[in-house]
């Protein structure tokens, strides 16, 4: 399974394509519109959420709402390209008149001036379009669809705020919930956090950060429930699913840093502490007792509840802006200043638990014969008995 994806910030429309879901998969696209809707939401987002109302149009790969086995085509119009429709023109030649919104003045921690030198732009409006999280909009469409497919293989997934700039949310809490149980409590407040009574605190946090001109990061963390164990492989660096995950969540803009489980907090713990103790018994076969490491040994579930943690730096973006220099004067000024938000971090929890709900997708249609939806469940099945009874 493989998928792409097409499109700048204020172009015409995002486009995807994703090949390998089965046949016989029943897509419905409200799903995926709410998802696009919650990507939309959270405290902190800024004006062109006003404008933008994603929804997805499906264009190939499905007929009377069922999967066919071919490539599926995606897209979500960009609303606001009807102010921009002559500047981002994909075919009209450049004139004076559609080439007044330069970007001459790159913004530390963007794309702006390394992706200028690297593909010799000169007006880094190039770069920003398609760098921009606008991106991640398709990516959640298509990740979604990816959900449907693992929720019918009884594999559910769910992304929420573990902490926003300095704020942190009691961790523990999720340890003892389902996903279906996290799901209804991070969708009852718009910052997708467990600890309700922490909400007024992080907004007030967020208002001040706002008028100080300034942005906020955060924690999130994936939790991902009966996944079964063998998904991966360790004998080959490339062929370790952690590593592949840990890829796709990077890929995703602003994240820093991704860890598995306790993360960085096993570097300081005694191998006592970390390893995470095995059990049987001749109904469910072998699991552990906690799980420090995340899900994953040898680059392989183990059939525990993969938790995945990204850390997701502050927007670039300032509305007091930092200083750069002019690409074409050398002389320094400040940096140039896009529509942006001050903190991100709700619609990157679901941007984030899209990603990975792709990549498992991709694990289980590469590991399994997936043609049919009948078929793969069937295989899987066979495979989570084969399990138990090892």
């Amino acid at each position: 399974m493989h998928y792409i994806t097409a499109g700048e910030s204020h172009g015409p429309q995002l486009t995807g394509i994703i090949e390998g879901i089965p046949a016989g998969l029943t897509i419905n696209v409200e799903k995926i519109n709410q998802a696009l809707i919650s990507r939309q939401g959270g405290y902190g987002r800024g004006n062109r959420q006003k404008i933008e109302h994603d929804q997805v149009e499906i264009v190939g790969g499905l007929r009377h709402g069922v999967t066919l086995g071919s490539p599926i085509a995606l897209s979500i119009k960009n609303r606001d390209h009807a102010h921009w429709s002559e500047i981002m023109n994909p075919i009209s030649p450049a004139t004076p008149v559609n080439t007044v919104r330069r970007v001459e003045h790159p913004r530390p921690g963007h794309a702006d001036l390394v992706g200028g030198m690297k593909y010799r732009h000169r007006d880094l409006r190039n770069v920003l379009e398609r760098s921009s999280a606008r991106e991640t909009a398709i990516r959640v469409a298509i990740g979604n669809i990816c959900e449907q497919l693992l929720a019918a293989l009884d594999i559910h997934i769910i992304g929420y705020v573990q902490q926003v700039g300095s704020v942190k949310i009691n961790a523990d809490v999720s340890q003892k919930l389902t996903v279906p149980q996290i799901k209804r409590q991070v969708e009852s407040n718009d910052l997708r956090i467990l600890n309700h009574d922490k909400v007024s605190l992080i907004h007030d946090l967020i208002d001040q950060t706002k008028r100080k001109g300034d942005t906020l990061g955060g924690i999130i963390q994936v939790i991902v429930e009966n996944v079964p164990a063998g998904l991966g492989s360790y004998v080959s660096w490339n062929t370790k699913l952690d590593a592949k995950l840990a890829g796709a969540v990077m890929g995703v803009n602003a994240i820093k840093g991704v860890s598995f489980g306790d993360g960085f907090n096993d570097a300081e713990n005694l191998g006592s502490q970390v390893m995470d103790e095995i059990s049987y018994d001749s109904t469910n076969g072998f699991s552990r007792l906690t799980n420090h490491l995340g899900g994953f040994e040898g680059g392989m579930t183990n059939g525990m509840p993969i938790i995945i943690n990204a850390a997701m730096k502050p927007i670039p973006t300032l509305y007091k802006p930092l200083q750069t220099v002019d690409i074409n004067t050398k002389e320094p000024l400040k940096a140039n200043v896009e529509r942006s938000d001050t903190t991100a971090i709700v619609p990157a929890s679901i941007v984030v638990e899209n990603v990975v709900a792709i990549e498992l997708a991709k694990a289980i249609t590469d590991t399994f014969e997936s043609s049919n939806i009948k078929r793969l469940k069937a295989e899987i099945n066979r495979y989570r008995q084969e399990l138990v009874e090892y």
